[in-house]
């Protein structure tokens, strides 16, 4: 059987490579990811490339989008915090792609003077489900990723990968991303979800969001994240409270804007994390 061929591209925009690379050598920053010239090498930084998966029984097919990383280098979660960079998508080039699920792996909790961001460090293997317009033919991806990658400075940094992922079958990926499937948040119900209710209140430049819950401890130290759909929507890092099984999260959200509007409970989405578990909650449309 032939497998899918496959290519990257990544690249950082030319005007940052010397302010990045002065960056790097007044404040110590890894020297691998520099080259000889004292600049950043994107390629030393961040390496780009999509595991080609199988084809699974459903007609979807199950791909992966790997993200390897320099030492001391990280890159973001989906809801990174304030000072994190999120990745964004396009897969408008892809042919035979009717839709695209990306599932993500717990993130590690990185405290950066004072900051909470949260991510992913050495290596992301992110999941990917892509639903094809026509059944039993192949799907030609070629997508693109605009990303934030961290170590003492930040660098912005954009891939372009591709495949053509045949109508069948399953590569040598496959055990890899299995492995990061393993590793995804317990949805609510499996992890002991009670009631849930979201209060949604105006303030002067967008709303304040309370999620009340009922969940079992998660570990210990445990952190919330409240996600509204919306990526535009700034979002205040949020504040837990624990009371026995009830869990209290608050943030505000503020649009760009800067004003109230309208927002439905089931565009929000609540994770809680602790000790490398977590607990994703798709949406508040319970209360």
């Amino acid at each position: 059987m032939t497998y899918p061929s496959f290519s990257t591209h990544l690249r950082v925009p030319r005007a940052l490579f010397a302010v990045l690379g002065f960056l790097a050598l007044a404040l110590g920053a890894t020297p691998a990811a520099a080259n000889s010239d004292g600049q950043f090498d994107p390629e030393n930084v961040a390496q780009v490339d999509l595991l080609p998966g199988w084809r699974m029984a459903d007609g979807r097919h199950m791909a992966a989008l790997r993200i390897r990383l320099a030492d001391g280098w990280k890159t973001y979660w989906r809801a990174p915090g304030e000072t994190g960079i999120p990745p964004a998508f396009d897969w408008s080039g892809s042919r035979n792609v009717a839709g695209v699920q990306m599932h993500w792996p717990i993130p590690v909790v990185f405290d950066t003077a004072g900051a909470r961001t949260l991510g992913y460090k050495k290596e992301l293997i992110l999941p990917i489900t892509i639903s094809p317009r026509r059944d039993g033919r192949k799907i030609t991806v070629r997508g693109r990723v605009a990303l934030g990658v961290c170590s003492d400075v930040c660098l912005p940094m954009e891939a372009t990968f591709s495949a053509v992922l045949p109508a069948s079958g399953e590569d040598g990926s496959a055990a890899l991303i299995r492995k990061s499937l393993a590793r995804l948040p317990k949805p609510g119900a499996s992890a002991g979800l009670g009631r849930i209710s979201c209060e949604v209140e105006p303030i002067s430049d967008g709303l304040r969001v309370t999620a009340r819950l009922t969940l079992p401890r998660v570990g210990a130290d445990e952190i919330g994240v409240i996600e509204p759909a919306d990526q535009t929507i700034w979002v205040s890092p949020t504040e837990l409270t624990r009371n026995g099984n009830t869990l209290t999260l608050v943030s505000e959200l503020v649009p760009p804007s800067a004003r109230p509007f309208l927002l439905s409970r089931s565009d929000i989405r609540i994770s809680v994390f602790a000790g490398g578990k977590g607990v994703d909650i798709a949406s508040c449309a319970g209360s």
